[in-house]
């Protein structure tokens, strides 16, 4: 459960608890939302906890080489020296 998933635990706990005047027979809805605002504070602690010792680690970058072109054009706009055989 995310961040997300907590914080929603908590709205629907105090709404439960505060907002709502419902009675149902052998359920009481304020101690429902108090669980659930109790639970939901208990994951945004955990999640915090666990999100402050995440660190981000940065892949090692690979150096750029430049290749030499196959052929070189000449000042006419000829090419020479093909080297790997085909020709542009």
């Amino acid at each position: 459960m995310g961040l997300g998933g907590c914080i929603i635990l908590i709205a629907v706990g105090a709404i439960l608890t505060f907002a709502t005047d419902w009675q149902m027979h052998g359920v009481n809805l304020t101690i429902v939302g108090v669980i659930l605002m109790a639970v939901g504070l208990i994951g945004v602690a955990t999640f915090s906890g666990i999100a402050r010792r995440r660190r981000v680690v940065v892949p090692p970058t690979t150096p750029v080489v430049e290749e030499e072109p196959l052929h070189h054009r000449r000042a006419d706009g000829y090419t020479e020296g093909y080297r790997d055989g085909y020709g542009v």
